[in-house]
């Protein structure tokens, strides 16, 4: 069973607000942002769920990951929200590690950036895929070929990135992108 991410500016504001279970790893340790609001065998002392996440969801528990992402930080509402995922990026600017070390999910893949020059939504999403393992392979491929590849799922249990999800992060970088120029743009003019 799939879980899902649901990113916010500070996952503690709406954790304080539900009752909910902490995922716990395989490890034993505490899931860094996995938590079921459904009910399931946990430990009352620490709130930690009893069965890792893996052994939860083959008996049918879901699993929410919250995520802590700061760039929201920096939005004032939906609408600034909606205008900074319609404006197309300049996406030269990630060919610079001076810019693409402050991005959200980019930071320290400038080589790889200014390998494949992203320039769409899209090219975004499938170099998000090939920082995963199973898909590096296709960091020296032309675009025609790693479109033709990146999205079909390995075979050997390596870590890759499904489309939607990694569709999904192209737009937050976008987001994060046009959110650094516009504070940039602000810091100059002030």
């Amino acid at each position: 069973m799939p879980d899902i991410d649901i990113d916010f500016a500070n996952r503690d504001n709406i954790l304080s607000q539900i009752t909910h279970r902490v995922a716990k790893l395989e490890s034993g340790k505490k899931h860094n942002t996995g938590i079921y609001v459904n009910q399931i065998p946990y430990n009352p002392v620490d709130n930690i769920s009893t069965i890792d996440h893996k052994l939860a969801d083959s008996r049918g528990y879901y699993k929410l990951d919250f995520l802590n992402v700061s760039m929201y930080n920096g939005i004032i509402n939906e609408e600034h929200l909606q205008q900074l995922i319609r404006k197309e990026p300049i996406w030269q600017l990630l060919e610079h590690n001076e810019f693409s070390d402050k991005v959200f999910h980019l930071n320290g893949h400038g080589e790889l950036l200014r390998q494949l020059k992203p320039a769409s939504v899209e090219q975004l999403a499938a170099t998000l895929a090939i920082i995963r393992p199973a898909k590096r392979y296709l960091a020296t491929a032309q675009w025609s070929h790693i479109m033709e590849h990146v999205w079909i799922k390995p075979t050997n249990n390596e870590y890759f990135f499904k489309k939607a999800h990694a569709i999904s992060y192209a737009v937050a970088v976008v987001v994060h992108m046009n959110l650094l120029c516009e504070q940039l743009y602000e810091k100059d003019n002030s």
